[in-house]
Parts: C-alpha cells; structure tokens; sequence
C-alpha cells in the first residue's frame, strides 16, 4: 500500500504504508537514535509530532511490555528507511508493524530518511500530514500547510494523568525484571506533565516515596501532602502555554527542592521570569553531547524538546548556567544560587541511552537530605 508524507513547505516524499492504515498529522522532526524506538514511541514528549529515524534500519528488537514509558504510544506518526518485519530479540514479543497496528499509528518506510532529515536541518521542523488514504498530493500540502505550529500549544493537558497515584517501581535488571525499591528516605512529589515511567523508576532507586500527581494540581495541594521535595517532568509542546504549572511553580519556590526535567526545567525558568524559545528542529536523540560547566565533564546525553531556555536572562533571576550543549551551545542546565532548585533540559533518565547523567537523582536526594538537616 502507498503513503504519502507531505510537508508544509510543499515537499513530498513517497513510500510504503506500515503500522495502521489512515492519515495523521502533526509536527515532523527527527531522531538519532539508534536504539529505543519503543520507548521513543511511548514518550508522552512526542505528543503532536511525526518522529523519523535518521538509523535506517528499525524494528529488529521488536517490542515488549518491558520497555515502555507510559501506557500507550503517543507519536502521531512513525518515519522510517527500512521497517523490520521479522524481529530476532529473545525479549520481543510482537513486530513493530504489529505494535503500531494495534494502537492506530500511522507509518511509511521506504523513503529516503536522510534526505528528509537533511532538509529538515535546513529548514527546520514543520508541519506534515502522512497518509494511506488521500494519496492527492495537492491535497496533502493544502492540509499540511492549514495545520497550527506547536508554539501557543497546551498539550500537557492532553498527557498528563487525570488523579493522583502512587509509585512503587524501582529499576530493571536482567533476570529479574522490575525491582521493588528500597525503604524510602524521602517523599517526593512529581507532577505528570507527560512523565516518563524511568524517571520515577529512578527516583524510587534513591529511596524516594513518590506521588505523581496531574499538572493542574494547585500548590496548595501539594504542600498538603507534605513532600521534601517536587519533581517536574519532562512534557510535550510550548511551555509558556502552560500557564497553571507555571503559576503552581511560583508559589512553591523557596519552600522545598524542586528538580526539573526538560518541560520541568522550562518551566522553572518561566516560573523564575526567564523567557524561552523554540528551536529550529529540536534536540531528539541519545547522543547529544552536553557539557557540565563545573567540572568540565562531557556527558553523552538523551535529549527529546523543541523549546529551550534563554540563556541570556538567567544571570539577572539568580540563576547560574550549568550545562551547555556542545552542538548549538544552548542551556541544557541551571540551579539557583540561593534556593535548594535545579534542573536539566535533557533526560537523566536516559530511557533510551546512556547512563552518564544519572548522578543527578542522588544530587537531588542530597538537597532534600539538606534541607531536612541530614
């Protein structure tokens, strides 16, 4: 069967439907990752964007109910060079065209991913509509040109979990799956933004009892629930449309922790009255190399924002930059120089990628551990 994924600007590309049937739409970007595409697809993050892998072979791992980062896939679309149909993965329990059949996710392989990607880079990130059943041309670039741009986009109400839960998981390890966590030290509360599950796997490692809690809770609600310290997780779409969190932010600096993560840590810099931005074609991958100003090391990096924080008005809100990306130079981290407050833009989680970063959720009990006088 044909697809067609037709791009705002006019540029179209043709190949094979795989996955479900239809037609989708949504903000096309790319990732460099090579592995991971099942929790890519499950990372509430990729809210109302088409993913395209820039690797040209996907699907050989197959898929699991292990390794997922939320209950259901949330990319709007999936974009690859050559779809897998017979996985090899002793762990694999169905192929990646089964998986994105039975949650309706539309996708096309067989097109030159590295002439889209190319283009995307030089053009930067856009709107697109992919589809197996209006195979017009015209019709696509009329659609993909109508589509709103993800700047002014709410999609953290579309992601975040509707009432509160506990979280009793800690890591994985092989032979043994998912571990119970040990006795916890410390209560900690995460607002759902789009959280991905190892982000909380990890803070019930270091000993923290977690409530995960809606984006929309007020701040009033959270220090009712008595927490040493809050979480604010990564997310999909335009901080500054997020205006409750933000708000909900402001009232809770200056009385416990807070760390942040991607989303979280825009947030925290609107919160403190910095400004933010979108970038050309985002950060998506598990390979970005970003630099830890204070002591020089190069950590190797998952990463998945469209948006950023300036730079330039951190110093004046008494924030200090803490982390750079080596490829454009932007902020990938901050902490404030008074307030027990820090966070990173990209994933310390690193599900999928490298484990360099995950130093920062010890970092984050220290705070609470000093802040309650430890």
């Amino acid at each position: 069967m044909r697809a067609l994924l037709a791009l705002a600007d006019g540029r179209l590309f043709e190949g094979e439907a795989f996955g479900a049937p239809g037609e989708t739409a949504g903000e096309v970007v790319f990732n460099t990752a090579m592995t991971g595409y099942q929790e890519i697809l499950t990372d509430p993050s990729y809210r109302g964007q088409l993913v395209v892998m820039t690797s040209p072979h996907i699907g050989n791992t197959g898929v699991n109910p292990e390794d997922v980062e939320s209950h259901r896939p949330w990319v709007e679309g999936f974009i690859v060079r050559e779809a897998c149909p017979a996985p090899s993965s002793w762990r694999a329990t169905a192929s990646l065209e089964t998986y994105l059949r039975e949650h309706g996710i539309v996708g096309i392989e067989g097109i030159d991913t590295r002439a889209l990607t190319r283009h995307l880079r030089d053009q930067g990130a856009q709107q697109a509509v992919l589809s197996t059943v209006d195979l017009d041309p015209e019709s696509l670039r009329a659609k993909a040109r109508a589509l709103p741009s993800l700047v002014g986009q709410d999609l953290v109400k579309e992601v975040t979990c509707q009432a509160a839960y506990a979280w009793r998981e800690a890591i994985w390890e092989l032979g043994r799956g998912y571990l119970a966590p040990p006795a916890a030290r410390h209560r900690v509360v995460a607002y759902d933004c789009g959280i991905k599950r190892n982000i909380l796997r990890q803070l019930a490692a270091v000993g923290c009892e977690v409530t995960v809690v809606p984006a929309f809770t007020p701040a009033a609600e959270v220090l009712a629930l008595a927490p040493d310290g809050v979480l604010l997780s990564n997310g999909p779409g335009d901080p500054e449309a997020v205006g409750y969190l933000i708000e909900a932010v402001r009232q809770l600096l200056g009385r416990l922790p807070i760390f942040g993560i991607c989303l979280g840590h825009q947030i925290l810099g609107l919160a403190f009255g910095g400004r933010t931005y979108k970038l050309p074609f985002g950060h998506h991958g598990a390979n970005h190399p970003v630099r830890d100003l204070a002591t020089g090391r190069v950590e190797i990096t998952t990463q998945n924002h469209g948006f950023a924080v300036e730079s330039d008005s951190l110093e004046r809100l008494g924030l200090d930059l803490t982390h750079v990306n080596l490829n454009d130079g932007t902020c990938e981290g901050m902490r404030h120089r008074e307030l027990p407050v820090f966070s990173v833009q990209y994933h310390p989680e690193a599900s999928p990628g490298p484990h360099d970063s995950h130093y920062l959720f010890p970092r984050f009990v220290q705070l609470m551990d000093a802040a309650k006088g430890r």
